[in-house]
């Protein structure tokens, strides 16, 4: 495994790699979930391109920018266990370089959701994307589910700007107990930690009730609201039912929908979430 930080370095291993390239896009401390990412990459493809990128961009005022966890040598090792050939390490001032002033806007499926609580955040990451696929040119990208809406903007970008470039959706991979893979689970003590997979009970309480045949947007929302208030360390920041492709609140009676919801957990925010489209289930595999 080859790891570069500069772009002239990067361009020389690119010429050498055999096509297709996938593109694993990380900000480090690496979990079980990037590594399935990685592995699902060098499965379907002849190359495989990981970044370590904590890209200031996305992080809003008063978020965890400078305090983000961070442990390369140990990234590195994973990533070479999981078969990747490159690993691309940009300095902040390489991808934002004194001047820099261009920046990437994806309209309105980036405004509810993570947007209304984090304004900017989509800008950041449509643009760090945008400069990942430039410098990688990869044929296949790799993103997970439980990021839902990034996974949304960023099909969306690519689309739109016609890159040719697949978007590759990977399952969220969860803990024994259910809670979703995240590098900031990190943050939690212990008694935090007990108390986090209430957000995959309160996503698979709303599943069990449009299963019976709740399917009422307002009271699915509100089966989340009831079983995430049993547990007093958490604080509810959204809980959403929404169009799988608009992002938009759904109201009464719905076919389909994004399950959806931020919370914190003490002072550490964790998202999660479930699909239903298409008479199937997407809400992530438990670990073994």
């Amino acid at each position: 495994m080859i790891t570069i930080s500069l772009p002239a370095d990067l361009r020389s291993i690119l010429a050498t790699l055999s096509r297709p390239i996938g593109l694993v896009p990380t900000m480090g401390y690496l979990h079980e979930g990037h590594l399935s990412l990685a592995r699902r990459a060098k499965a379907e493809c002849a190359s495989v391109v990981a970044s370590i990128f904590v890209n200031p961009t996305q992080f809003g005022l008063n978020e965890d920018y400078a305090a983000y966890p961070r442990n390369l040598p140990r990234d590195l090792a994973l990533l070479e266990s999981a078969g990747v050939d490159v690993v691309w390490t940009p300095a902040p001032e390489i991808m934002y370089p004194a001047g820099y002033q261009t920046y990437i806007t994806v309209e309105e499926v980036t405004r509810p959701l993570e947007e209304s609580m984090r304004p900017g955040h989509f800008r950041g990451v449509a643009t760090v994307v945008v400069k990942l696929f430039n410098a990688v040119g990869p044929q296949k990208a790799y993103f997970g589910q439980k990021d839902a809406q990034q996974v949304t903007v960023i099909q969306r970008m690519t689309d739109d700007l016609n890159f040719p470039v697949e978007i590759v959706v990977c399952p969220t991979l969860r803990e024994a107990d259910g809670l979703a893979m995240s590098s900031r689970n990190a943050y939690l003590t212990p008694e935090q930690r007990r108390a986090a997979p209430v957000l995959y009970r309160a996503l698979s309480t709303a599943r069990r009730a449009f299963e019976q045949g709740e399917h009422d947007a307002k009271r699915l929302r509100q089966t989340m609201l009831e079983t995430l208030a049993a547990e007093p360390l958490t604080r509810p920041q959204y809980v959403s039912c929404a169009d799988p492709d608009t992002l938009q609140e759904l109201q009464g009676p719905v076919d389909q929908a994004l399950f959806s919801m931020a919370v914190y957990v003490g002072k550490t925010r964790l998202i999660d979430n479930f699909v239903y489209r298409a008479g199937q289930w997407l809400s992530g595999e438990i670990s073994k």
